[in-house]
């Protein structure tokens, strides 16, 4: 699992509109980046409206949110039309990021393992230096506390 300290993994990942975006692209910025389970379920909704929510406060802090999971770029085209998200969400279906970050664990759920992302969220600094990892978060809460931090 990466720490605090520990730089960060660098990707290139598809957007919602298929355009490719890459973690240096955002050098000289902090970092938001929020790794999720599924678009349109009811904690990553949630998870995801709170980041709407927040964005313009974190936009002022001089942070960028990303949002990453497995889903198509056409899925996040349509969830974040649906739930007018402002910032950037951004495929990994080859599991690319998601293994990098070491957020593809094993998860049970009533009583059942599998394999899955599990919630977590990253703060990198303008260096691309990782300064927070916040893991198993709460959807309803997370944007508030990565507020807080930055």
């Amino acid at each position: 699992m990466l720490k605090a300290g520990d730089a960060a993994p660098q990707f290139t990942l598809a957007d919602k509109d298929g355009k490719e975006v890459s973690l240096t692209d955002f050098l000289g910025k902090k970092v938001v980046l929020y790794f999720y389970p599924k678009d349109n379920t009811p904690g990553c909704t949630r998870q995801a409206c709170a980041f709407a929510g927040a964005n313009a406060d974190m936009a002022e802090k001089g942070a960028v949110v990303i949002g990453i999971s497995k889903d198509s770029a056409a899925s996040h085209a349509g969830f974040a039309a649906k739930y007018n998200l402002p910032f950037i969400l951004l495929s990994d279906p080859d599991l690319t990021a998601i293994r990098a970050y070491g957020v593809w664990r094993e998860k049970k759920l009533y009583g059942k393992v599998s394999m899955g992302v599990v919630r977590t969220t990253f703060i990198i600094d303008e260096k691309g230096v990782i300064t927070h990892v916040m893991d198993k978060v709460k959807p309803d809460t997370n944007a508030q506390e990565v507020l807080s931090l930055l």
